[in-house]
């Protein structure tokens, strides 16, 4: 059904899709789109790692930021493709199975990721249209993740 080696090219270039769509979504809604936008949707990333010091941390802190969202991203095609490659039918309807993917991100980033880190509670939960925006966004980029996993093991 698929090739025994995986493409991890196009894992990569899924993960960095991934990564500029959330920065797109997370700058649209909650950012703006000049330099200290940018260098602060970054600093937010960070704070997972850094507190709140994160925001005295310049474009260092940013950087920082930065890799971590691209790594995380990339972790999340990464963990399709690999589960795939051993159960292959999660490669059989990418939209259905990707959108659902999206959900369970959602949930593992604002139930598991951010209270174990220095973030704590999601801010978005002050906000119901955020969270639905969120979803929906997270939905999309499930979808490129099952994408991405098909085209590196060979799929179409």
């Amino acid at each position: 059904m698929f090739r025994r080696t995986v493409d991890w090219s196009q894992v990569m270039l899924g993960g960095l899709l991934v990564a500029i769509g959330d920065i797109v979504f997370a700058t649209t809604l909650w950012f703006s789109w000049d330099a200290a936008g940018l260098q602060r949707v970054f600093q937010t990333i960070a704070v997972g790692v850094l507190g709140q010091a994160s925001y005295d941390g310049g474009t260092g802190s940013a950087v920082l930021g930065a890799v971590l969202h691209v790594f995380m991203a990339i972790m999340f095609v990464v963990i399709y493709t690999v589960v795939a490659r051993r159960r292959p039918a999660l490669l059989l309807h990418p939209v259905t199975l990707g959108m659902a993917y999206g959900v369970v991100l959602y949930v593992v980033m604002n139930f598991v990721v951010m209270p174990l880190s220095r973030v704590g509670r999601s801010p978005s939960f002050a906000h119901p249209d955020w969270i639905s925006y969120s979803v929906l966004a997270h939905m999309l980029f499930g979808v490129v993740c099952v994408l991405f996993a098909r085209r590196a093991l060979g799929t179409k």
